[in-house]
């Protein structure tokens, strides 16, 4: 692989670490929702979907962190 392919790739890999983070920063605050509902809420369909929220973020920076380590990989 060429530099001018290589470049390319690790700014691309640059991108993604900066949405991973603007994922988990979104996680932490959907987690601190979920854990500041009232607790005769929980179980609520308002708990659920910010449970089901979060595990659906959880996933998006675990395929961000795949990506990620696949283009690292290449660039080797």
């Amino acid at each position: 692989m060429n530099k001018a392919r290589r470049k390319a790739l690790a700014d691309i890999a640059a991108k993604l670490e900066d949405l991973k983070s603007a994922l988990e920063d979104i996680q932490t605050e959907e987690e601190d929702y979920c854990d500041n509902i009232p607790e005769n809420l929980q179980g609520s369909e308002r708990h659920n979907q910010a449970e089901e929220a979060i595990s659906n973020i959880e996933d998006a920076v675990s395929n961000l962190e795949d990506a990620i380590g696949s283009i690292e990989a290449a660039t080797e």
